[in-house]
């Protein structure tokens, strides 16, 4: 069995792309590459194709992470039935993923377990959403919550799949 995770933001290219980035580092460096997909998407539009923001970039550059080939596309409601964990980056991309793929019906247990934000594998940092660096320019500060995020989650996909440690 394999492991899919999508991560999503407004527009893909500055949280969701170093998410991506991140994991895929985390899944590389476990020699899980084989067990676990990574990949990212956007509810907006305005960047589809695009790289990752510059921001973005410089902070995987200066933790060594690749970016290659990453492109802003848009969440789709076949991501849905693709990806085993769909990671919004904050509650508001919550709410349009969730109406994209259950319209205005609520999600099951079950599907609320696949779909949630990235914060609840953060509980103890006190704060629902991954703060825009968009708007804020804070890309250090969402490296460093992507970078811890990032290494629960892929503690979560071990357990899940039961991988040994």
């Amino acid at each position: 069995m394999k492991a899919r995770i999508l991560f999503v933001c407004l527009g893909n290219i500055c949280r969701s792309p170093m998410a991506e980035a991140v994991m895929r580092h985390q899944v590389e460096q476990a020699k899980l590459t084989d067990q676990i997909m990574v990949d990212s998407a956007g509810t907006g539009d305005w960047h589809l194709g695009h790289p990752p923001h510059e921001g973005t970039r410089d902070q995987l550059d200066q933790h060594q992470i690749s970016h290659q080939g990453m492109k802003a596309r848009l969440v789709t409601p076949d991501d849905y039935n693709t990806f085993d964990y769909i990671v919004c980056m904050d509650t508001n991309n919550l709410r349009d993923v969730r109406k994209l793929f259950f319209g205005e019906g609520k999600a099951t247990a079950e599907e609320s377990k696949r779909l949630f934000t990235f914060m609840e594998l953060l509980p103890a940092k006190g704060i629902a959403d991954v703060p825009d660096p968009y708007y804020e320019n804070n890309f250090p500060f969402v490296y460093e919550l992507v970078d811890s995020g990032c290494k629960e989650l892929l503690k979560r996909v071990k357990a899940d799949l039961k991988l040994n440690e």
